[in-house]
């Protein structure tokens, strides 16, 4: 079974290596010219962790990504409110990931490269519209090398292109933008000593636009050196100036500095950390609405195409994992790739809905702002009952992780249970 997928990220990338493990024939059609390591930090939770270990990649990630240990929630003062254990420390069976986006994305192509060979990966694809066809689907190109139209055919076509998916309006030509929820965030990378185990998750703060995040992603190249520290700002003000790509814009050094005057952290010297930063870039906070469905005839949505939700919990790209891998699992099931795709939908859409949901009211980061009203730390135990709720919300309870049987395919036949 042929299979596109549009769009080169994590995500795309990720579902080539998944529907290659189960049998599959994917090639991945990228808009970008070339494939970088771009970028700031993102964690990969246990439940992405076993999928990515189970496409063999265990060690390649362990080598350029970093276990936090703990995360810790404080207020505004640097005082902590809460913190629970991470990753192995917590009973998982596979730890959870700090690593830098680009630096995972290059390994994840890398891979893809090696294992379906060098044609796999077309950069310079931008996708234009699909078309179902006898037997399957096409999807139109424009060669941004050649500046010629191109076509793919293929058995499925799989939307793998971000919050500004262009499958995806094709499905809803409708839908209205991105919806924001007034909140910026400033991301960057830095070096830094490490702060408290130099395997600690900080999220300092009280209301959503008024946080500071920060976690290593690197560790020093030498003993004493500087940590590579992945920090975010959260504020909150009028539209910013839209950058060429509407999104982004950069931040200036005296630009930090003022947001970050107000802010008083003990264990972080948060001038230095600006002052060293290469580039700081803002980025509104976005999601879409929910979708009744993501599955249309042999087209199906993945990742920030199908859900894009506000980063609380760290829960985005690791449901972006999780969708790949119950993907390839539904195609080797049904001898329909139709009837696949409608399994894959029931199977994950109602669940990640839940999760954009739960992120609108603040995810697990719900505790931090209770604090704060509540002037400390919470009485015993609901925080504890917050952030349980959100991991059974998003089935990553240690015993959800643990034991759920794997989703690898070995020799099965589609369309045979």
């Amino acid at each position: 079974m042929k299979v596109t997928v549009v769009g080169g990220g994590i995500a795309g990338l990720t579902c080539a290596l998944s529907l290659h493990a189960a049998g599959l024939e994917p090639r991945v059609c990228e808009a970008a010219r070339s494939v970088e390591a771009v970028g700031v930090g993102i964690n990969l939770l246990p439940h992405a962790v076993r999928e990515l270990a189970e496409l063999g990649l265990a060690g390649q990630l362990a080598s350029i990504a970093l276990p936090p240990h703990r995360l810790s929630y404080r207020n505004r003062r640097g005082e902590p409110v809460w913190e629970e254990r991470l990753g192995l420390t917590a009973g998982y069976h596979w730890p959870q990931y700090s690593v830098h986006r680009g630096r995972l994305q290059m390994l994840l192509l890398a891979a893809v490269r090696e294992r379906l060979g060098p044609g796999s990966v077309r950069t310079g694809m931008s996708f234009r519209h699909f078309e179902h066809i006898a037997g399957g689907v096409r999807a139109h190109f424009l060669d941004r090398t050649s500046g010629l139209p191109t076509v793919e055919d293929a058995d499925v076509l799989v939307g793998c292109d971000g919050i500004d998916s262009v499958v995806r309006a094709q499905l809803y030509p409708d839908e209205r933008p991105s919806n924001g929820n007034g909140v910026h965030m400033w991301r960057a990378v830095s070096h830094h000593p490490h702060i408290f185990d130099g395997r600690s998750i900080v999220v300092a703060g009280g209301t959503p636009g008024a946080k500071f995040i920060a976690y290593p992603i690197e560790d020093p190249a030498a003993e004493g050196g500087d940590a590579l520290l992945n920090w975010v700002l959260e504020v909150r003000h009028g539209p910013s100036a839209p950058a060429e790509d509407g999104h982004v814009r950069r931040i200036t050094p005296l630009e930090a500095h003022t947001g970050l005057a107000s802010w008083n952290l003990p264990w972080i010297d948060l001038a230095t950390l600006v002052d060293r930063s290469t580039a700081i870039f803002e980025y509104p906070m976005l999601d879409r609405d929910p979708l009744p469905r993501w599955s249309f005839g042999r087209v199906t949505l993945l990742g920030d195409a199908a859900h894009p939700m506000f980063p609380m919990g760290m829960n985005g790209g690791s449901q972006s994992v999780v969708d790949t891998r119950v993907l390839s699992w539904c195609l080797t099931r049904e001898s329909d790739p139709v009837a696949a795709l409608r399994r894959y939908d029931r199977m994950r859409r109602p669940a990640v809905n839940a999760i954009v949901q739960a992120n609108r009211n603040l995810g697990p980061e719900e505790i931090i702002t209770r604090a704060a009203a509540h002037g400390g730390p919470l009485p015993t135990g609901e925080a504890e009952k917050i952030a349980a709720h959100y991991r059974e919300l998003s089935q990553a309870t240690v015993t959800q992780v643990n034991d759920h049987p794997s989703w690898t395919v070995a020799h099965h036949t589609p369309g045979t249970e």
